[in-house]
């Protein structure tokens, strides 16, 4: 198969890494020079916290990538799909997959625009990754990936399970979703949760989950996810994903969640309205307040002036 990644940062380095050590012929598509020169130069450094190696994958700038693919798995930042999307038309061709697995919601709105509705494929994922500098990516540990066609039909679920195939070929844990929807919106809350907050108080997620605070503030911004997100088709329980968002801290409180990486790490701009600033807006559709959304997303927008992200 020819498969793009289309933004490889962290999470796409990884998932293009594991394709490509399946036999797949995998193209790697960033916008950041010194990564792109350093890739070039030595190859993905790939580092698992035991071993290192260098991955030999090619790299292109957007505008250098012109051959059409099978497949293109996006994994840039939220704010960048639609870019994203607009340079790389070259690659996209008619019967050419788009696989979605990006953080937040309504990225189908922006892909709508521009690709075959029969041609989307939304997903979510739970592996972790992170970039130690340029041309060094860092994961280990496992986590799952689950998709499903944007268009009911069997032409489409047909299609959606050879990905799936594809995928666990590669040894990333996939299955066909029959509500992806609902797992979208429980990724959205558990991230709109905990994100934003470790970014604004500076902290990984055991830090804050130790905290008196952490309990009704966290409930307070799931309920508000939850209504939103029922309303949209979804079906989550606020007390299943409380007890998740301060579980997992258990589990993985020693890291840093993307937004906290994104913004206080690397000054960088950040999803919050894809994940809280969505639940701010879409709550104004169905005539509620999400107050406490709605003052993260201030909150964000604030520091990232006041640390003048790039």
């Amino acid at each position: 198969m020819k498969v793009a990644i289309a933004g490889s940062g962290a999470l796409g380095s990884r998932f293009g890494v594991m394709l490509h050590d399946a036999g797949n012929e995998v193209t790697l598509i960033d916008k950041w020079p010194e990564h792109i020169e350093l890739i070039r130069k030595n190859g993905l450094l790939v580092d698992n916290g035991e071993e290192k190696r260098y991955v030999n994958i090619p790299v292109f700038y957007p505008s250098e990538v012109k051959e059409t693919m099978d497949l293109v798995f996006v994994f840039t930042k939220s704010m960048g799909l639609q870019e994203m999307i607009e340079d790389i038309k070259p690659v996209i061709g008619e019967h050419t997959k788009i696989i979605c697995l990006l953080n937040g919601v309504g990225h189908e709105t922006i892909l709508q625009e521009h690709i075959s509705l029969h041609n989307i494929f939304m997903g979510v994922t739970l592996y972790t990754a992170s970039l130690k500098g340029p041309g060094h990516a860092y994961f280990n540990g496992t986590g799952k990936v689950e998709i499903q066609n944007f268009v009911v039909g069997e032409k489409e679920e047909l299609e959606a399970k050879q990905i799936v195939e594809l995928l666990n070929e590669a040894g990333l844990n996939t299955s066909y979703s029959t509500n992806v929807t609902t797992s979208i919106w429980r990724k959205a809350c558990t991230n709109g949760a905990m994100n934003a907050i470790c970014a604004l108080l500076d902290s990984n997620l055991h830090q804050y989950c130790s905290t008196d605070q952490a309990e009704p503030i966290t409930r307070q911004i799931v309920k508000e996810f939850v209504i939103v997100a029922n309303k949209k088709g979804a079906s989550l329980n606020e007390e299943e994903i409380v007890d998740y968002v301060l579980q997992a801290s258990k589990n993985i409180g020693s890291h840093y969640p993307s937004m906290h990486q994104d913004l206080v790490q690397n000054h960088r701009y950040t999803e919050v309205d894809f994940l809280n600033g969505a639940v701010a807006r879409m709550s104004k559709e169905f005539e509620h307040e999400a107050p406490y959304n709605e003052l993260i997303t201030q909150l964000i927008h604030a520091k990232e002036q006041i640390l003048e992200v790039k």
